[in-house]
């Protein structure tokens, strides 16, 4: 079973789920490995509803870095999760924009402990696609366009990561989601930030969470998979993004098949910030 590589739990400030929840959950799906990924936004802006995306790093990485031993030695933990020798990789979602890759490029450095990093992109110019006030005012394309041109910036300007996360998240929130999008349309902003990706080592992420959040298809879009393949792209996590454990795994099955019809044969493990290919089922 491919291991689930984007989970929040209740270090996430949109996220009440416990670990071992997350962990259960994940076992009883198949899987002897994830790795948990919160969210960590720094200058994130105030939200409608008052969350906070600030991540308290060294607790994180202590709290974790227990955990996992306690999974390979503590009975009673073993026994809650249904597993004798359950892996925890630790891993962080970085919300990145153009005015904190300086400041975030030795995060992993910084904080020793962490075994895997994604790159997203949830803010431009101070608002959330995922509020409909970042589209009024706007036509739909240029915005979309300019999302995808701050992904751009992100990957020349900063490097601290392995993956970069549902690259078309603003499709996720658009008013029209991706239904107008057109083969092609934004492959001059995007063959550039892949070039980038490729040749610095980095790689894509599969999100099924856009799935249970209304769409039909999984991030990223097949006409952007298929650019990131043909450039010559190799490194491939797949994560369900839940903030639930009842999302743990979503469609993992299809995105696996999803990924050999595109013809990947791998997709990557990380551990100390360094990827392991491993065969698709």
């Amino acid at each position: 079973m491919i291991p689930d590589y984007h989970l929040h739990t209740e270090f996430s400030g949109d996220c009440e789920t416990k670990v071992l929840d997350v962990i259960k959950t994940a076992v009883s799906k198949g899987m002897n490995s994830i790795c948990i990924t919160d969210h960590n936004d720094l200058d994130f802006p105030d939200t409608p509803d008052d969350v906070k995306f600030d991540l308290n790093i060294d607790e994180y990485i202590r709290y974790m870095t227990d955990l996992r031993l306690k999974l390979l030695t503590d009975e009673e933990i073993k026994r809650y999760v249904g597993h004798d020798s359950f892996d925890l990789r630790i891993g962080v979602e970085q919300g990145v924009m153009p005015t904190t890759c300086e400041t975030l490029n030795s995060y992993s450095k910084d904080h020793p402990g962490l075994d895997f990093i994604i790159c997203s992109s949830h803010v431009v110019d101070g608002m959330d696609p995922y509020y409909p006030e970042y589209f009024e005012g706007k036509k739909e394309t240029d915005a979309y366009r300019h999302y995808f041109e701050t992904i751009l910036y992100n990957v020349e300007h900063f490097n601290d990561y392995n993956v970069y996360g549902h690259v078309d998240y603003i499709f996720r929130y658009g008013p029209t989601k991706a239904e107008n999008y057109k083969s092609g349309q934004y492959h001059d902003i995007l063959e550039p930030a892949f070039k980038k990706m490729i040749y610095d080592g980095k790689g894509l992420e599969i999100n099924t969470g856009s799935l249970y959040r209304g769409m039909d298809y999984m991030h990223p879009h097949d006409d952007i998979l298929r650019l990131y393949k043909d450039l010559g792209g190799e490194i491939i996590t797949v994560g369900s993004d839940a903030h639930d454990d009842i999302h743990v795994g979503h469609a993992f099955k299809e995105a696996g098949e999803r990924l050999l019809s595109f013809g990947f044969k791998y997709y990557c493990t990380f551990n100390n910030m360094k990827p392991t290919f491993q065969k698709i089922d």
